[in-house]
């Protein structure tokens, strides 16, 4: 710029003299395409870095909306997961409950097994007794009659013959002998025990000890005598 200045001056200093040297008037010329080239080349200088901030502010802008949509995505993961999360959490507690009644489901079963074969082993053990006593009393050399649990077990009115012929005092026997003879359940042989004594064979009903039902099918084979 000051080049420019000078050679400005240089031209009036001519323009007022009206005459100046053929060297100076080259170094003025020559000083002035040199500020012109220098004029030019700041130009240039400026319009690229002008390009260079508009480049600037486009990827300015262009990150920007990268980083928004990074940040939706990131929200809507975060969402997905918290949802995947709850999900998982309500199937989780949903085995847990199955887990716990599937569990009290086997204790059950177990303990029915343990009353099954408790009551299974005392019938054996009453077949074995009764076959043994059948045996003594017949007398001969013809073997007992055989009777399996599972014949015990198939309800009333299957009982052992030599049993069949004579009333049971249901103030003396036990509970098993009803159980083995009369084809009674458990429960009811116990509620007759623990009711007793009886002075007719009604009462059996009267009390509510077993049903009319099942009075029905053992009132002929049962007595109350003293």
């Amino acid at each position: 710029m000051r080049r420019e200045w000078t050679a400005i001056v240089l031209v009036g200093a001519v323009l007022a003299t009206g005459c100046v040297s053929n060297k100076k008037y080259q170094e003025a010329l020559t000083e002035a395409d040199s500020a012109k080239m220098e004029l030019d080349k700041a130009r240039q200088q400026k319009s690229a870095m002008e390009q260079q901030v508009r480049t600037l502010k486009e990827l300015n802008v262009k990150f920007g909306n990268e980083a928004q949509a990074a940040r939706d995505e990131l929200q809507r993961i975060e969402h997905g997961r918290d949802t995947e999360r709850g999900a998982i959490e309500g199937k989780t507690k949903e085995l847990e409950e199955k887990v716990k009644a599937l569990s009290a489901q086997n204790r059950n079963v177990k303990q029915e097994y343990q009353d099954v074969k408790r009551h299974n082993d005392t019938l054996k053990s009453l077949v074995a007794r009764y076959q043994k006593e059948l045996k003594d009393r017949s007398g001969s050399s013809a073997p007992a009659a055989t009777v399996t649990p599972n014949q015990l077990s198939a309800g009333a009115g299957q009982v052992a013959p030599a049993a069949a012929s004579a009333a049971m005092n249901i103030n003396k026997v036990s509970a098993n002998d009803m159980i083995l003879f009369l084809g009674l359940k458990q429960d009811e042989a116990d509620r007759i025990v623990n009711n007793r004594p009886y002075r007719v064979k009604g009462e059996l009903v009267a009390k509510n000890v077993v049903p009319k039902e099942t009075f029905d099918l053992i009132k002929d084979r049962i007595s109350v005598s003293p």
